[in-house]
């Protein structure tokens, strides 16, 4: 009875043991994708440049099998939501006005609802699923192509033109390069070097005084001794 008993304790810790590995890979896995992605930030061009890339692969994907346009108009619409979300501030200057609107406020960069990163990532991924997608032909359902194009290109009209009228009302750029100084900021921003530099010239000035102070110190001790010593 003791080796069945055995053997089936070892029947029963194998699948254990194989799901522990399986899950020690999936982490390992990720852990090194993530890590990839951390490297990957800083280099803002080639990430996009390789997005392009991934974008006219699917664009050529679509062309050659002539299909998957349900698929393509899916793609547009979630597209859509992510540029919106790109373009938006992260809280509503309607009831949170975090974004200067008056010269006399103190600058503040613009901080979006989506990330720069994110939206690589979201939308980049997204490409990547659609062309996965292209391989299936549940997928692939038949339909006049020009009507969801149509839909696509006033849906995306309506949502770009409110977007604009929200950037108009509440005048922010949903940009950070390029943005304008205020006067009383930049005069502010003077003031400061101004004090600054002066503090600089006195720590100079004290500091030369006591060293010139030591060493006149330091000649007269000199002094002294020799005299002492001729005595």
């Amino acid at each position: 009875m003791e080796p069945i008993a055995d053997g089936s304790s070892t029947t029963a810790a194998t699948p254990a043991a194989a799901s522990s590995a399986i899950s020690q890979w999936k982490f390992a896995v990720s852990q090194r994708f993530q890590h990839f992605l951390d490297k990957s930030t800083p280099y803002l061009l080639y990430r996009w440049i390789a997005f392009l890339c991934i974008a006219l692969i699917y664009g050529v994907r679509v062309y050659l099998v002539q299909g998957f346009y349900v698929v393509s108009y899916a793609l547009g619409i979630y597209l859509l939501n992510l540029f919106i979300g790109f373009l938006s501030p992260q809280d509503d200057p309607e009831f949170d006005a975090t974004l200067p609107i008056r010269n006399s406020e103190e600058f503040r960069p613009f901080v979006r609802r989506l990330p720069e990163f994110k939206f690589w990532y979201s939308i980049t991924k997204a490409f990547c699923i659609a062309f996965v997608l292209t391989f299936f032909s549940v997928f692939d359902v038949p339909v006049f192509w020009p009507i969801l194009l149509f839909y696509w290109v006033m849906l995306c009209t309506l949502m770009l033109r409110r977007q604009i009228l929200h950037m108009m009302k509440y005048k922010y750029v949903p940009f950070s390069t390029g943005k304008q100084i205020y006067p009383l900021l930049l005069s502010e921003i003077w003031r400061k070097e101004r004090l600054l530099s002066r503090e600089r010239k006195l720590e100079y000035l004290v500091e030369n005084s006591r060293r010139e102070n030591l060493y006149a110190a330091g000649m007269q001790m000199h002094d002294l001794t020799r005299k002492v010593e001729m005595i």
